[in-house]
C-alpha cells in the first residue's frame, strides 16, 4: 500500500525531468555486489560508494531483504511482466533482472502490498486483497481537487512461503489490515489496522495471536518499523487538529480513503510509550527507516520542494536533530532500507528513467564517512525544541 503514495503523486507531475543516465558498458567480472561503473550517484551523494539500478520499467518499490541479505522481495506493477496492479516478486540480489521476469511469490489476485520477510528467510508476511477479489481494485486519485490514497477495507496479512502459497493467516478482523513489518529481533510484528475505527499500529506475534495496540491518536499511523534492537518504532503519521481537518479525515476515511500530502514521522517505544514527534517539516514526510546504529533515521521527504516534487531521502537523529541531506535527485527518491548488515542501501528512485515516469530499485553500497556533508536547508531541532 505505501507504493500508491509514491505512484499517485508521479501521476500528478505533469513531467518529470531526465536523470543520469546508466553507462551502456558491461559489467566487468567481479565477485562485488556492485560490479561496473558508477555512473548513477550524484556528486553530492556522499554516502553512496557505488550503485546498480537492479529493475527497468514499471513501478516497482518496497525491497525488503532476507535475514541473511542474499534475496530481496518487492513489489511491481510492471504492464510487460502482465500485471494490472502490484503483486510480490523475489529476487537474488547478486543477480540482475534486466532481461528477465522474477518469480512471483504472490498469488496473482487482487492487490498486494508490503512483503516483509520472517526470520527463516523461508517465508514473508504481506498484505492482499485477494480473498475479496480476485480483480484489481480500483485506484482513486482525486477527492474534491485533492489527491487521496485508498485504505482497502479488504486487505488482509498473510504468510507465504517463496513458492507463493500462502501458508497462513494472520488477519480476520474487518477492515483495513497491511503494512507488516517484522522486528529484528524475530519476535514481533507490527502493521496498521483500522479495527478501532482510525488508523492506528498495532503488534502481534509471529502467529498472529498477542495482538496489542499501539497508537491511539486520531490520524493516520502507518509505515512502521522497528529499530535495529526491536524496541522502538518509528512511522509515519497525520494529525489533524482543527475542526475542518478533522472532518474532512473522518469523512474520507469513512468511505476508505485518506489523504497521505501532510505527515511527519513520530517515534515511540515498541509498546506505544514515549510517543514523541520527531519531524516539523511540512508536507509529506514518509517511509523512515533506522539507521544500523539505531541513533538516527533515513525517511523521504518534499518539504524543501515548491511544487510537490522532488522527494529525496534526509537524515535525522532519533532526538529531531541534525537534519542532514542523503539524496540530491530531481524528482523523486523513497523507501530506504539498510541491509541486516549494514553495508548496503535499497531504495526505489525515478533516476535513470529516460524521462518517464518509471520508478526502479537501486542498491547502493554505503559508506559511512561522510566527506563534505551537505545539510539540509532547514534544521527541524530548530522548529520545536529537538523534537520534543
Amino acid at each position: 500500500m505505501r507504493i500508491l503514495f509514491a505512484l499517485g503523486l508521479i501521476c500528478l507531475v505533469s513531467s518529470c525531468k531526465n536523470e543520469t543516465k546508466t553507462n551502456t558498458k558491461p559489467q566487468e567480472e567481479t565477485t562485488s555486489l556492485m560490479a561496473g561503473a558508477d555512473t548513477l550517484i550524484y556528486p553530492e551523494e556522499k554516502y553512496f560508494k557505488s550503485i546498480r539500478q537492479i529493475t527497468f520499467g514499471g513501478d516497482n518499490a518496497e525491497a525488503y531483504w532476507s535475514w541473511d541479505d542474499k534475496q530481496m522481495i518487492f513489489q511491481s506493477n510492471n504492464a510487460n511482466w502482465g500485471l494490472n496492479c502490484d503483486q510480490m516478486f523475489l529476487l537474488n540480489v547478486e543477480e540482475g533482472i534486466q532481461d528477465s521476469i522474477p518469480p512471483m511469490v504472490s498469488t496473482g489476485y487482487g492487490r498486494t502490498t508490503c512483503a516483509y520477510f520472517l526470520p527463516d528467510n523461508e517465508h514473508f508476511v504481506y498484505g492482499s486483497t485477494h480473498l475479496a477479489d480476485k480483480e484489481c481494485p480500483e485506484v482513486p486519485l482525486r477527492r474534491n481537487g485533492a489527491y487521496v490514497w485508498p485504505v482497502y477495507d479488504s486487505f488482509d496479512i498473510f504468510v507465504s512461503d517463496l513458492e507463493g502459497n500462502i501458508t497462513a493467516q494472520l488477519t480476520d478482523e474487518p477492515g483495513y489490515d497491511a503494512e507488516a513489518t517484522v522486528s529484528p529481533k524475530g519476535d514481533k510484528i507490527v502493521f496498521t489496522s483500522t479495527r478501532s475505527g482510525d488508523l492506528e499500529l498495532y503488534t502481534m506475534n509471529l502467529d498472529g495471536s498477542d495482538v496489542k495496540q499501539v497508537t491511539n491518536e486520531l490520524g493516520y499511523d502507518g509505515g512502521a518499523f522497528f529499530s535495529p534492537d526491536g524496541t522502538k518504532l518509528i512511522f509515519r503519521a497525520s494529525r489533524p487538529k482543527t475542526p475542518e481537518a478533522i472532518k474532512k479525515y473522518k469523512d474520507l476515511l469513512a468511505e476508505g480513503l485518506v489523504e497521505p500530502t501532510d505527515m511527519e514521522l513520530f517515534i515511540c517505544n515498541a509498546d506505544g510509550s514515549d510517543l514523541k514527534q520527531l519531524t516539523f517539516l511540512g508536507n509529506a514526510n514518509w517511509s523512515p527507516f533506522f539507521h544500523p546504529s539505531g541513533k538516527k533515521v533515513l525517511f523521504s521527504s518534499n518539504f524543501e520542494a515548491e511544487k510537490g516534487f522532488p522527494f529525496n531521502l534526509y537524515f535525522i537523529d532519533i532526538d529531531g536533530k541534525n537534519l542532514e541531506r542523503v539524496t540530491h535527485g530531481e524528482t523523486f527518491d523513497a523507501f530506504p532500507v539498510f541491509s541486516n548488515d549494514g553495508k548496503y542501501l535499497a531504495f526505489s528512485s525515478n533516476r535513470n528513467n529516460g524521462g518517464t515516469r518509471d520508478t526502479n530499485l537501486f542498491i547502493a553500497e554505503w559508506q559511512e564517512a561522510s566527506p563534505n556533508p551537505v545539510p539540509s536547508s532547514r534544521d527541524s531541532s530548530s522548529e520545536a525544541g529537538g523534537g520534543e
